[in-house]
């Protein structure tokens, strides 16, 4: 592992550490770098500042960590891994949600959603005359359905378990990808 990566990791460590106890708007540089023993040219070197800091973190430990989940078979896996993040990381991103940082989360989300929903719909839309352009805003407006649903799960303070709400998903969602495909397709082919 590079000297680079051990670098970013321990600041997301320290930041991390800090913000189980401090909201991330009382976070310094100066107080991050002293809990972890770098100086704040170091920090420099590799983040502008502790919003990128904080979008690294996301980007390193969860987006990339669900990249296979993006078939119809295994969609509702990935986002049993979405829900487990934040589950075993709850102080950090409610942390995140109640602060500046909260676009962050929001980038997240949405990332690791869009990404999941659209591989879904690509594996589906094989063979049919669909357009990209359709294509993304069925994309969309089931990210931003799923990102609200995880958003209010956060915000009621997490009580429903992962797995009843993935249940409840699989139901509700269940043919509805294919159901929107085969109903832009039609729109393609009317003249």
């Amino acid at each position: 592992m590079s000297t680079s990566l051990l670098t970013k990791r321990a600041l997301a460590c320290s930041l991390k550490q800090l913000m189980e106890h401090t909201p991330l708007n009382k976070i310094t540089v100066k107080l991050l770098v002293e809990n972890c023993g770098l100086n704040r040219q170091t920090f420099y070197y590799h983040f502008q500042d502790i919003f990128e800091l904080l979008g690294w973190i996301y980007q390193t430990e969860a987006v990339e960590s669900i990249a296979r989940y993006r078939s119809y078979s295994t969609w509702t896996d990935g986002f049993y891994r979405i829900f487990c993040y934040i589950e075993n990381n709850k102080t950090f991103c409610c942390n995140t949600l109640d602060s500046l940082g909260r676009s962050h989360l929001d980038t997240y989300l949405y990332e690791v959603t869009s990404d999941l929903v659209m591989g879904v719909l690509q594996e589906l839309s094989a063979g049919m005359e669909v357009s990209g352009e359709d294509k993304a805003f069925i994309a969309n407006f089931y990210t931003l359905a799923f990102t609200g649903l995880i958003i209010q799960w956060m915000r009621s303070g997490m009580k429903e378990q992962p797995k009843h709400m993935i249940e409840q998903l699989s139901v509700m969602i269940e043919g509805n990808f294919t159901q929107a495909l085969h109903k832009y397709e039609k729109k393609l082919v009317q003249p």
